[in-house]
């Protein structure tokens, strides 16, 4: 019984591990991964101030400024380039499935900004990357709240600098090398939190933006990034980084589904004989 259990339980993991364990493992995308992943990620600057002057043009064509989105409401900002070829949109579908949960709605109670910190890419990308997600939002009124921005390269330099947003560009694979991560201003621009990964609890979202429109500033919190430079467009595949974590997802359920195997089959033993013993004093 706890062999035909623990197969079932194997079989039910199978699927989370195979991808990793479809052909060869591609190899990192150049020799240097180790030494260029020690130049991105994200530095906590709780409370400092972000640049509100800095000149951005949003996805209209029109020229703005990160001033004009503050004052009143606390701001989201998610760091981003809009022809990334995978971690980019994944966090960006993060963003959306917690706004979705939320009863706040961008343009109402907060604003969203995401900015392209690829001084190449222009409102036409913007525009594009925009509409897509206010399709998938279904929330007409959040169309005055969550801005796509592109800017020249010294309003990207400035901004990444001023929020911490390290990111390096990878000739040989063509694609940059960045964190995924977003982070939760003061109505005065100042930093109140960061949330980290693809994935965000739209409880700890709300309780970010909540603090932050009282003017409170978090705590710096453990960081687990994950490097869009991992993924290998040419291949389709993640490279080795990435695949240990996904095969340690994996490792980590079969363990835990052992552990219940196991605590479960020894209960069994223990009432089958506790029952024996009532049936030999009868």
């Amino acid at each position: 019984m706890r062999r035909r259990a623990l197969a079932v339980g194997l079989f039910l993991v199978l699927p989370t591990v195979a991808p990793a364990q479809m052909g060869p493992v591609p190899p990192p995308p150049m020799a240097a991964t180790p030494g260029v992943l020690q130049e991105i990620g994200f530095d906590q600057k709780l409370g400092d101030t972000i640049p509100l002057d800095l000149a951005f043009v949003d996805e209209t064509g029109r020229e703005v400024k990160l001033g004009d989105y503050f004052g009143r409401k606390p701001v989201v900002l998610s760091l981003v380039y809009y022809q990334c070829p995978m971690l980019c949109t994944i966090s960006l579908n993060g963003l959306a499935g917690a706004l979705e949960v939320l009863s706040f709605v961008p343009g109402q109670e907060f604003e969203v900004l995401t900015v392209s910190f690829d001084p190449q890419e222009g409102p036409v990308l913007a525009a594009a990357k925009k509409k897509a997600y206010m399709t998938r939002y279904k929330r007409p009124e959040a169309d005055q709240g969550w801005h796509f921005l592109t800017g020249s390269k010294e309003s990207v330099d400035r901004l990444t600098k001023a929020v911490g947003f390290r990111y390096v560009w990878d000739a040989e694979t063509k694609q940059f090398a960045h964190p995924a991560g977003i982070l939760v201003a003061t109505p005065e621009g100042k930093i109140a939190n960061y949330l980290f990964g693809v994935e965000y609890s739209p409880k700890d979202l709300r309780l970010a933006l909540v603090d932050a429109a009282g003017g409170k500033i978090g705590n710096a919190v453990d960081q687990v990034l994950l490097y869009c430079y991992q993924y290998n467009p040419n291949t389709g595949r993640y490279s080795t980084s990435i695949l240990n974590l996904v095969r340690l997802g994996g490792i980590l359920t079969i363990l835990a589904l052992g552990g219940f195997i196991l605590t479960a089959t020894r209960r069994q033993r223990k009432q089958a004989k506790g029952g024996a013993a009532g049936r030999t004093s009868d």
